[in-house]
């Protein structure tokens, strides 16, 4: 596996590839993380992993500074999975002036959901993904469903900018417990660790309740919310939307999706499950 720290001398090796499918991650690499590349492995003659914490993304008060940064296991994982590149930029490298004075600005699916409460993390992550198409040039770019809105924003810019990239999305890595698989879960104490997994708990019950009909889906977001409450979590959305644009869901919709975001201690957590609703449900 090729390690690589400059732009230069990734777009030289690229020069001399065939088909190649990408995966962008923040380092910190978890099961999850493989299953994307075991997926890229299936679609392309070589897989680029890129290890970037990605300072746009991250709003203030967040935890950009303690964010994990295990660079050499995760090259160590990388090499046991077959990667031929690790693209790993230093900030520098990346943002050669510092302050990036152009960026990529979302329509208003990223002040909505997760952009309520991280202004401007959308605007940081569609930005920082199109330098990385850019750089890498990508056949095939794999994402996780876990980051539902995020992999909506990346659909959104590759078709409108024309982006000659396919994107990929990839069920969500669980835990035996159905806790969705994050970086962040290192933050979690033994006793919320244990607690965890009411957050996929709710939204299976949600997601049968809409498999047998209910449709009420402001008054089950509510529900949602307060049951979370009760359980000692400080929720910021339970949220029911179309699983095609993530417009907000009416009845008769087919495709959607329920998402919910809330802290346990100080970890934000994420989760998503996906129904169909003509072929059953699928968590995502």
């Amino acid at each position: 596996m090729h390690i690589i720290h400059t732009i230069s001398e990734l777009r030289q090796w690229r020069a001399q590839a065939g088909r190649v499918a990408f995966v962008p991650t923040m380092g910190n690499l978890h099961q999850g993380h493989l299953a994307l590349v075991e997926e890229a492995h299936r679609r392309a003659d070589a897989v680029v992993v890129s290890i970037f914490v990605n300072r746009l993304q991250f709003g203030q008060g967040e935890d950009f500074d303690r964010y994990p940064r295990t660079l050499q296991e995760d090259a160590d994982k990388l090499r046991g999975a077959g990667v031929a590149v690790l693209f790993a930029p230093d900030e520098k490298e990346l943002y050669p002036r510092v302050a990036q004075e152009y960026n990529v600005e979302p329509p208003h699916l990223q002040n909505e959901l997760c952009g309520r409460f991280r202004p401007g993390h959308f605007r940081g992550v569609a930005t920082v993904v199109c330098k990385l198409f850019n750089i890498v040039q990508p056949d095939v770019a794999c994402f996780g469903k876990k980051d539902y809105q995020q992999l909506a924003v990346i659909r959104g810019m590759t078709e409108d900018l024309n982006m000659p990239v396919e994107i990929v999305p990839v069920d969500t890595g669980r835990a035996a417990d159905g806790l969705a698989l994050s970086s962040r879960n290192a933050y979690l104490s033994p006793e919320e660790r244990a607690q965890a997994p009411q957050l996929y708990a709710l939204l299976l019950d949600m997601a049968a309740q809409i498999r047998g009909g209910r449709q009420d889906y402001a008054q089950m977001e509510e529900a949602a919310v307060a049951r979370l409450t009760a359980q000692g979590w400080e929720v910021d959305y339970v949220e029911v939307r179309h699983g095609g644009n993530l417009a907000v869901a009416h009845a008769g919709d087919k495709h959607v999706v329920v998402l919910a975001a809330a802290r346990l201690g100080h970890t934000r957590l994420i989760d998503n499950i996906e129904i169909n609703l003509d072929a059953g449900f699928q968590a995502a």
